[in-house]
């Protein structure tokens, strides 16, 4: 009785065309379609991985002593701040790992309890207060900081718009990061390590020390300034570094200043980072606006210091000091500089994603050229083409028609695992090309397996679709089995696996999912629709 073979043959039918459609942007044919094609069909392909088209491999390792250094120097700031806020004088100073508050009082006791749980009381007197962080407590610090350093990463990268990056913690306190196709090294490390920690200051200009500081120094002068004034400096106050651009000539001027120790508000109250075009000399510039609490605080200080300079200060280099003429309500500023718009877009970016909690140490870092790349494909491709015709041939050469089936679906097996991983955007590396290599091998495996059984039920003297049906059915278990196995070495090596080995997982579980249909559904097709359009009486096998 003739077999309604309608659904499957719409189903393989269906699922080869699918992954014709999906991989073809993945082909340099993709750019010659039409228009209206690639507005309407798949426009995104395979993605080439870091040893394929080239790119930067970077490890980091997040400096957690800093990030508890600067988490106490925070802290210091707002309990500053909240002090001033409920009118109460007193001296709050950051020593080594420290806080320390002069004078003490039962209330300032209580306000720090309320504001700061972390920090405990180690030593109290009449004359001040010695505040520490729990054990607990820093190594919390040291862990988080690993996390919002993941985190802010990525955020960078999105905005710097790599396709599929690979960021992902190594060890205890190393971030390894791999980003295909970049070009520009040097502004990628820049971006990813800047701490971005802003702050701004008020200049102590009114101190005698500041008129015998020079203002515009020589290029290389900094530890040569600090040296010669260091002793002069009084304790609240410091020197810090900028630069600008001569308006007039274009030549880029260091400057220094001097100004309070103190930092009055920070970064961490931002909501917007964005760049913009000054009207007056046609530059980028930076415009910030601060939350609720932030509005607060600026408009704050911005009154009690007006005709005093605010310096802005990102990463401890002054980028502007603008003198405060009025009260500013509404919580908006402007970061100008001698920027380019690329470096503007740059250091908005790092704004917006926040600032990293702890430094970044670049411990190393390899460029991988695109030709390198080439080469590893067209290496690739050649092995997986010469190692496919080699099955095809011995296939044939062995099974004859049979042979030639079983070639069949290798061809679909590849064709349907190309359309899957382009379809999932996936990234393709050497390794990932390795397991497409293998799951080939292995759909190569499933069939000699199934001709193998009907070549045994062909020898108990059965008709040729009498012995499909039977071997098929008898190999499926022992196939299924193989399959299953499979799979669950290749969760757990994407489980455990670093990215190389989580692409050859990825490539070799699809292959071996795809192998399962092509083998079970894609070759016994062809069987029936052989044996039910003539009385087949020997089967070429």
């Amino acid at each position: 009785m003739k077999k309604n073979f309608f659904w499957r043959i719409l189903l393989i039918a269906a699922t080869t065309l699918l992954s014709i459609i999906y991989f073809l942007p993945s082909t340099p044919v993709f750019s010659s379609m039409p228009e209206w094609w690639k507005k309407i069909m798949p426009d995104k392909g395979m993605i080439l991985g870091l040893d394929l088209q080239g790119g930067v491999h970077l490890v980091f390792e997040v400096e957690g002593d800093k990030a508890v250094d600067i988490t106490l120097e925070r802290i210091a700031t707002h309990l500053r701040n909240i002090l001033e806020e409920k009118g109460l004088k007193a001296e709050v100073k950051k020593e080594n790992l420290d806080i320390i508050i002069k004078p003490s009082s039962d209330e300032i006791k209580k306000i720090v309890k309320d504001e700061n749980a972390a920090l405990t009381l180690a030593e109290e007197s009449k004359e001040r207060l010695l505040y520490r962080l729990t054990n607990k407590e820093i190594n919390t610090i040291k862990d988080t900081s690993i996390d919002q350093a993941l985190e802010t990463i990525r955020n960078r990268i999105d905005q710097f718009g790599v396709a599929e990056p690979t960021i992902q913690k190594q060890g205890t306190n190393e971030i390894v990061i791999q980003l295909p196709g970049v070009k520009d090294t040097q502004r990628a490390i820049d971006l990813i390590g800047k701490t971005a920690i802003l702050e701004f200051k008020i200049l102590d200009d009114e101190n005698p020390i500041a008129a015998k500081i020079p203002a515009i120094i020589a290029p290389n002068d900094e530890e040569k300034i600090l040296q010669e004034f260091w002793s002069q400096i009084p304790p609240d106050d410091e020197i810090l570094f900028g630069r600008d651009t001569d308006k007039e000539t274009g030549n880029v001027i260091k400057r220094a200043y001097l100004m309070k120790k103190q930092t009055l508000l920070t970064g961490d109250l931002l909501t917007e980072a964005k760049v913009d075009i000054d009207q007056l000399y046609n530059e980028p510039t930076i415009s910030i606006a601060f939350n609720s609490e932030g509005k607060k605080r600026f408009e704050q200080i911005t009154g009690a210091n007006v005709q005093k300079r605010l310096a802005i200060i990102l990463d401890k280099n002054v980028y502007s000091a603008p003198v405060i003429k009025q009260k500013i309500s509404g919580g908006k500023a402007q970061i100008e500089g001698a920027f380019s718009m690329e470096e503007a877009k740059d250091l908005a970016n790092v704004l917006r994603s926040g600032s990293l909690k702890a430094p970044l140490k670049r411990l190393y870092n390899v460029t991988v050229g695109p030709s390198l790349g080439r080469d590893s494909i067209d290496a690739g491709v050649k092995a997986g083409i010469i190692g496919s015709i080699l099955v095809i041939v011995f296939m044939i050469f062995y099974y004859r028609l049979s042979g030639a089936i079983a070639d069949f679906a290798l061809i679909l097996n590849i064709i349907m695992l190309m359309g899957v991983l382009s379809m999932f955007n996936a990234t393709l590396t050497l390794p990932g090309i390795a397991g497409i290599i293998l799951a080939i091998g292995m759909a190569v495996d499933s069939n000699v397996l199934m001709f193998e059984r009907i070549r045994d039920e062909l020898r108990l003297g059965k008709t040729p679709r009498a012995a499909v049906d039977s071997g098929y059915h008898k190999a499926f278990w022992t196939i299924f089995d193989s399959h299953v196995t499979t799979l669950i070495t290749a969760a757990v090596l994407f489980q455990f696996g670093t990215g190389p080995i989580k692409g050859f997982a990825v490539t070799l579980s699809m292959g071996v999912a795809i192998n399962l249909y092509t083998a079970l559904i894609g070759t016994k097709l062809v069987f029936d629709l052989i044996n039910s359009r003539t009385e087949v009486k020997k089967l070429s096998i």
